[in-house]
């Protein structure tokens, strides 16, 4: 599976992404959990202390790694530089392993323009390119509530494209502008997980106000969620419920696309 997880920011999506990468570890698969998120806390999710979490090195701002491999010092103005550099041997020598599962983080694009083509974006790309498109491991990727890592040919590969959402008007108008976004890259396969949600009334009221999407499950407020964050332990290890939530959500995500497969 290759899940892409976005929603407009604090919603829960790291919390999902975090708690979808232990469950498929857990369940003995080879796992890569990818923090394309620009306030980046993948890491300190999947229960890597914090001091730790801060030293690991986003592949963005690793400068002499982007020359080596477009031809480039990030920053300079240069005329040409390597679109397709090799990207292969990075997952291996640059992700952290936190209880089982792979973390590699992305990193942004601290520039201008942050749609422009540069040494940093084009060894972006073809590693996200990589990621989605050869590897085969179950990939999680946590990511903003745009699309700009994703190609037109790497949104494809996605097998479920999970937009994040809590009780209330703008997360919901927030998910049908990433619907859009991912539309327009020919993604179709857009579900809605539930999340902070505290009673029935909340539940219902984003079931019925997204009759167009497929609610897969809610990861519902907590104070165990609240507390391993203050603590800085793995949602995993802190909140039995959230597991158990989350397990119905992986179930979910099986059965759709067994059902999809079938399909065609």
């Amino acid at each position: 599976m290759k899940l892409a997880i976005t929603g407009k920011g604090g919603v829960g999506k790291t919390t999902l992404a975090s708690l979808l990468a232990r469950l498929y570890a857990a369940a003995g698969n080879t796992v890569l959990a990818i923090d394309a998120n620009p306030d980046a806390n993948l890491a300190s999710a999947l229960g890597l202390p914090q001091e730790q979490a801060r030293r690991i090195t986003p592949i963005a701002e690793m400068k002499e790694l982007i020359e080596e491999r477009t031809g480039a010092k990030p920053g300079a103005e240069v005329p040409f530089f390597k679109l397709n550099p090799q990207v292969d041997d990075i997952p291996d020598r640059f992700s952290a392993t936190i209880n089982g599962v792979k973390l590699l983080i992305m990193g942004t694009v601290k520039k201008g323009g942050g749609g422009c083509m540069c040494p940093e974006s084009a060894v972006l790309r073809n590693l996200m390119n990589h990621l989605l498109l050869r590897k085969s491991e179950a990939v999680i990727l946590d990511m903003d509530a745009g699309v700009e890592h994703l190609g037109r040919g790497t949104a494809r590969a996605v097998d479920a494209f999970i937009i994040v959402v809590e009780p209330g008007r703008r997360s919901i108008q927030t998910a049908e502008a990433i619907r859009d976004l991912a539309q327009g890259l020919g993604i179709e396969r857009c579900y809605v997980v539930g999340s902070k949600t505290t009673s029935d009334a909340d539940r219902h009221f984003i079931i019925d106000n997204m009759p167009s999407f497929e609610v897969l499950g809610f990861i519902n407020h907590s104070p165990m969620i609240i507390e391993a964050d203050l603590k800085g332990i793995s949602v995993f290890d802190a909140a039995p419920d959230a597991v158990a939530e989350a397990t119905k959500i992986k179930k979910r995500l099986e059965d759709v696309y067994q059902e999809r497969r079938q399909k065609s």
